[in-house]
């Protein structure tokens, strides 16, 4: 079951969507946004980890910029993303996955975070700010942050063609967070979980990185 819910944060009323397994729960997790808001994709990723068992939240982390933001990926909204990415900033997007996590961490529920593109760089803040364990896909904003220490176990995947997130910058997520599993998908791009974008999506690779992050979430919130 899955519908619109909303959350009391310090800037403000946020939506945010959530679905429910239909058994008992193995845990909880957020799920933190490309630029593109919380679209039909992130709903749907947010379905499958209800599907495999977790209670699942995707806040709509641009609602204190603009609200019920849900778009495509052509050039122009990626453009208005990156805007709203900007305006919003990663304070603000950290303190909105805290009250999430609190949400459901009020439920009894062990709390994760799973985040994609910017989210898996704001999936990797939940981790060393709000301790939650975390699983991040192709975070290209991480690098300023790394320095900052692991407080829970955390998991990067990355695709070996991302142009955004060179080698060295891989090689950095090692170095200094030699606590956090790291996966390179070769032949894979950014974004290659978004199996609604054909030019970037990558059917093999994505199925063993969501196995890994069941795998993870499993491990981490029994």
């Amino acid at each position: 079951m899955s519908h619109w819910t909303d959350l009391n944060t310090p800037h403000g009323p946020v939506r945010a969507w959530r679905a429910d397994p239909s058994g008992p729960s193995r845990g909880a997790v957020v799920v933190l946004q490309e630029i593109f808001g919380v679209n039909p994709h992130i709903r749907t990723v947010t379905e499958r980890l209800a599907d495999a068992g977790f209670v699942a939240l995707a806040p709509s982390l641009f609602d204190p910029v603009e609200r019920d933001v849900e778009l495509g990926y052509g050039e122009a909204e990626a453009r208005r993303g990156v805007e709203l990415r900007n305006y919003l900033g990663f304070d603000r997007a950290t303190d909105i996955v805290e009250v999430a996590a609190e949400t459901l961490q009020s439920e009894g529920l062990r709390t994760g975070a799973v985040g994609f593109c910017w989210g898996g760089s704001v999936a990797f803040l939940a981790n060393t700010r709000l301790g939650l364990p975390s699983v991040t896909y192709y975070g290209a904003r991480s690098v300023p942050f790394l320095d900052e220490p692991a407080r829970a176990p955390l998991m990067f995947h990355f695709g070996s063609l991302d142009k955004s997130i060179p080698p060295a910058d891989i090689e950095l997520h090692r170095r200094k967070q030699p606590t956090a599993k790291v996966f390179v998908y070769e032949g894979a791009d950014h974004a290659f979980n978004r199996d609604v974008d054909n030019a970037h999506y990558h059917a093999e690779n994505a199925r063993l990185a969501w196995q890994r992050t069941l795998d993870f979430l499993a491990e981490n919130l029994r």
